[in-house]
């Protein structure tokens, strides 16, 4: 067995980031490796440089189509990749594929069991399709790493839990006839806050029924409020042994995001890290995989990612 944890950062992941003041730009990297270092966690962990997705392995998931309008777009850096949130910029291809490529190597890392859990900050691209971008998120490297490791490992059962505080809309409608995908999902109820779904009553469909948990919280949730749902995910996975576990922790479900109105605290994601690898302990193989997500408010981002980093090394 390896070094407990693989975390994947660079100075190539750092480009996933939109120009011009967006939120969603590309300082959010530094402001989790400044705090990453200020820590010490750099020494605790194997530090792995990212890596470009293939066209085959974006392929998994995405149709061709969009995969070559996000190439187009990319090299003209002009217009949009949907209907108005998610901007194009000159290079953005690279960028994005290097997230897929950031996301399955810390998955491979797990999987070769050079490491028992792997962490990438810009990761967990979790609103966009199989045919288009949303919400910020170009390629989902979530939908990704779960076709490729079921195709590479013959993993039959895959969770994902997202605790974002926007519902994880692009994997949960890929995956929502797929037994073999077991989701779990706390979220800003989709009433007050993009991308408006996820409600408590969307289970999976066909083969899939309740193999989905959807738990949609009202705005302002703290942590009393996760701490009252967050038993029922545990279970919800326990039911069906998944083989390997994904997080993404986005941390715009931190109290102080500009976009989003939950108040957890970093404690709560590191909470998560820490009870979803004893889990995967008790399951037998130790997986799991997390994946940044959103986050907004830089200090949040910081603070919540290295909890998720410590809970995974078993220090929080």
């Amino acid at each position: 067995m390896g070094t407990e944890v693989a975390v994947v950062t660079g100075e190539r992941l750092a480009r996933y980031g939109f120009p011009d003041g967006h939120v969603f730009g590309p300082d959010r990297h530094g402001a989790f490796v400044r705090e990453f270092q200020a820590r010490g966690l750099a020494a605790q962990v194997q530090v792995l440089e990212p890596r470009e997705a293939s066209y085959e392995e974006l392929l998994a998931f995405h149709t061709p189509a969009y995969i070559d309008l996000v190439r187009e777009r990319s090299q003209s850096g002009q217009g949009f990749l949907d209907a108005g949130d998610t901007p194009a910029f000159r290079g953005v291809y690279e960028a994005a594929a290097t997230v897929v490529g950031a996301a399955l190597q810390a998955a491979d890392a797990v999987m070769a069991a050079t490491a028992r859990r792997g962490f990438v900050p810009i990761a967990g691209l979790h609103h966009a399709g199989r045919d288009h971008a949303a919400g910020f998120c170009v390629f989902n490297d979530c939908g990704v790493v779960i076709e490729l490791l079921r195709r590479r490992h013959g993993l039959a059962r895959i969770a994902y839990v997202d605790i974002d505080a926007h519902h994880g809309d692009g994997v949960f409608y890929a995956f929502e006839e797929d037994p073999g995908v077991i989701f779990a999902d706390i979220h800003q109820d989709g009433r007050t806050l993009y991308p408006g779904t996820g409600s408590a009553a969307e289970k999976g469909r066909g083969a899939a029924e309740g193999t989905k948990l959807n738990i949609p919280v009202p705005a302002g949730a703290d942590d009393t409020t996760f701490a009252r749902v967050w038993p029922a995910v545990l279970e919800h996975l326990a039911r069906f042994e998944p083989q390997l576990i994904i997080l993404q922790c986005g941390a715009d479900s931190v109290q102080g995001d500009p976009i989003a109105h939950l108040r957890f605290s970093p404690q709560a994601h590191g909470r998560a890290a820490r009870e979803l690898a004893a889990l995967a302990d008790r399951l037998g193989h130790g997986r799991v995989l997390a994946l940044g997500g959103g986050g907004y408010n830089r200090t949040n981002v910081a603070q919540a990612w290295c909890a998720v980093v410590e809970g995974l090394l078993g220090l929080q």
